[in-house]
């Protein structure tokens, strides 16, 4: 037998002694392992077991909130001015963000879309980039370059809109209607709900909708409610106005709405009345426990609290009263005649002097045709906003105050109050007059030079006031360069050149213009030269009527709250008056002011006589024919010489309860501004026709005068 070379016989042993090295080593490896399974499944199990099975079944409780009707708006009679309807609605209540991305939103959208009809008007260019982007990641993400690519979070989102063509937002009109829908979806934050459609929704998508509520998850049937106005126009542009759920609460004030319980897409007062009282009128949302369990599925939605409705707001106006105002504005407007000119608006307010009230606030005027540079005289729009917010010079309507002055600043007294009126011509300005003496001198008292306005009366008390008693032609204007700043202050005891206080924000201060020229001072005191607005000219004329007493104006009585019936509950809060000021003037002095506003009235000379010289009831007036620069919406006509006509005034004359101011701007250049006075008569009128006990006198006065009785 051949035998084996010992070199190979000692290969064979060291190759099989190696295999079982390793296997055992293997073995060995595999052994721990399993040791260190078991003890991690023993550690699970006795020493973290009860609390993972917690973790499994856990379930999460979150505080949502649903909106609820806002408060109504009544008149002082409590007729509804702002209402609520209630409407059919089509709701989306977005679960957990982590379970609903926007991929699913555009399913869910384009389902909603073969179901409904929704407008698409106002799906803009970025909706439209905002849905193609969700559809098109991976072809965006394609055209991004290296460094677009590293950026995250705003920038990164910015980048990717960059990135869409114009010719990627060809969307049919089926693809819109998905992007309306998906718009109002995405906006709604974790746990809330938006409306997708409230308006016109037909009985016929409500069957549809739900009939696949089961495959729509977080669509729901429900209940909205928009804001109507069953008064129509009236008092629009001051009643103000809610958002929309798309635009929510005003960015600027996010912060500090959010703090209160807003939430972002939540519909909010945003303007006038309606933002002012928006704390009484948002009322309390309603409030619901939502379960989730851990796959953020919703396994309970508990009505916590009911939520209720807003208070209402009862305001001071008679919308009987307020109609008629706006039917003679209106009716004015349109029958100017040969004064109208560059005149396209009137404005009326209408006061309780013994307390601010808001009677009735009228403003009217043609709407601007942009393209033409025209108004366009067949379309009358609401102003009521433009008593309050827009200013105009008022000229001698402002004498009363100006006597007032005279008494408080000890340049006239009671038993000194005459003064010389004459042609006035100081150096380097131009000659002064007032219109019934333009050559003469004449001396005149405190009541006379309101009846027949005399500007140079008070373009002497500015000049005492600022020091200089004596004129001489030519001569130079010698009064203290501060004398223009002592007007001001005085008149603004009246409610001239600041705030009224009214309970509306952004109210307009009027215009007072920089001067350094003395004989501005000189124009101020006759209404030449600051600019105010209709509401504060009823406020300054109230207050004289109150004897010096200086009310807010105030449009909101009262807040009620909505009886078991849906109607106007009781008295929550009364609204008092709100007293601003009283001006230091001796009872006997503020007479004569009155007795000089009743002759502007009542007498021959007086320069409202022509309308008012025998009118049943005695009415304190004033006056004013503004020389004024055009400044409204016409281009070419800007700065063009125009008359502003101007008209303040209160009655019963010995027991006011109610003071107006009539502005018509704009005049002809050739126009006297009667047609203010024509117009205030007309509003006393439509006043005292409402009260029985006056209406009777009114109708003897027509009958005998052969004017028609409404």
């Amino acid at each position: 037998m051949m035998k084996m070379p010992k070199r190979i016989i000692n290969n064979h042993k060291k190759k099989r002694s190696h295999i079982p090295r390793r296997l055992n080593l293997l073995f060995f490896i595999a052994f721990l392992a399993f040791t260190a399974l078991f003890i991690r499944l023993g550690y699970l199990q006795l020493y973290k077991g009860e609390s993972l099975t917690k973790m499994v079944q856990r379930t999460e409780s979150t505080i949502s909130t649903g909106a609820v009707p806002r408060g109504m708006i009544y008149d002082s009679q409590g007729d509804v001015i702002v209402g609520n309807q209630p409407e059919r609605a089509i709701l989306f209540t977005r679960n957990r963000a982590s379970r609903v991305d926007n991929e699913d939103l555009i399913k869910i959208a384009t389902q909603l879309a073969s179901l409904i009809e929704v407008p698409t008007q106002g799906v803009t260019e970025r909706d439209k980039k905002d849905y193609y982007i969700v559809n098109h990641i991976d072809e965006i993400r394609k055209r991004l370059n290296e460094k677009e690519r590293l950026l995250s979070g705003t920038e990164a989102y910015e980048a990717q809109l960059s990135k869409v063509k114009e010719s990627d937002l060809d969307f049919s009109e089926a693809e819109l209607k998905i992007i309306a829908i998906y718009k109002r979806m995405a906006a709604a934050y974790e746990l809330s709900t938006v409306t997708i459609k409230n308006k016109n929704v037909t009985q016929e998508e409500i069957a549809r909708v739900s009939e696949n509520l089961r495959n729509l998850p977080g669509v729901q049937i429900g209940t909205d409610w928009q804001r109507v106005y069953p008064k129509q126009d009236m008092l629009r542009s001051i009643l103000g106005q809610v958002s929309t759920e798309e635009r929510g609460i005003p960015r600027e004030d996010a912060k500090e709405l959010l703090l209160k319980g807003y939430a972002m897409n939540d519909r909010i007062g945003i303007s006038y009345l309606e933002k002012q009282y928006e704390s009484i009128l948002k009322g309390s949302k309603s409030v619901f426990n939502i379960v989730t369990d851990s796959k953020d599925d919703i396994l309970k939605n508990d009505k916590v609290y009911e939520g209720s409705k807003g208070n209402n707001l009862v305001l001071t106006i008679n919308t009987d009263f307020q109609a008629k105002l706006d039917e003679i504005v209106e009716s004015s407007l349109i029958n100017m005649g040969d004064d109208q000119g560059l005149n396209d608006r009137v404005y009326v307010v209408a006061l309780n002097p013994k307390n601010g009230e808001v009677l009735g606030i009228s403003g009217k005027r043609y709407a601007y045709d942009k393209k033409n540079d025209t108004y366009d005289r067949e379309q009358i729009v609401d102003d009521a906003l433009g008593a309050i917010n827009t200013s105009y010079g008022m000229g001698s309507s402002v004498k009363p105050a100006m006597i007032a002055m005279g008494y408080k600043e000890g340049v006239i007294s009671l038993t000194d109050n005459v003064i010389v009126d004459e042609p006035l011509k100081f150096q380097a300005s131009q000659e002064k007059t007032s219109l019934f003496n333009r050559t003469g001198q004449i001396p005149i008292d405190d009541m006379i030079a309101l009846q027949r306005s005399s500007n140079i009366y008070m373009i002497k008390l500015a000049m005492r006031i600022g020091g200089q008693y004596n004129y001489e032609e030519e001569g130079r204007l010698n009064i203290n360069p501060h004398t223009i700043d002592i007007l001001r202050t005085n008149f603004a005891e009246f409610g001239l050149g600041t705030k009224t206080g009214i309970d509306l924000p952004n109210e307009s201060m009027g215009y007072t213009p920089a001067s350094n020229m003395l004989v501005s001072a000189l124009d101020l005191s006759y209404g030449q030269f600051d600019l105010y607005t209709p509401l504060q000219m009823a406020q300054y004329v109230s207050t004289i009527a109150n004897n010096g007493k200086r009310y807010s104006p105030r449009l909101v009585k009262e807040v009620r709250g909505t009886d078991k019936n849906g109607m106007l509950g009781g008295i929550i809060t009364t609204i008092p008056p709100r007293l601003m000021n009283v001006i230091q003037i001796d009872p006997a002095e503020m007479q004569r002011i009155h007795e000089g506003m009743k002759m502007v009235s009542h007498t021959n000379e007086g320069t409202a006589s022509t309308y008012l010289l025998d009118y049943p009831f005695e009415i304190g007036s004033k006056t004013g024919t503004t020389e004024a620069f055009y400044a409204g919406p016409i281009q070419y006509a800007k700065n063009d010489p125009v008359i502003n006509g101007t008209y303040i005034g209160y009655a019963p004359f010995d027991d006011p309860e109610i003071a107006i101011s009539v502005i018509v701007p704009y005049l002809n250049q050739s126009s006297y501004g009667g047609a203010a006075t024509r117009i205030a008569r007309e509003v006393y009128n439509a006043y005292f026709e409402l009260k029985s006990d006056t209406r009777q006198t009114i109708i003897d006065y027509k009958n005998a005068k052969g004017l028609n009785t409404p």
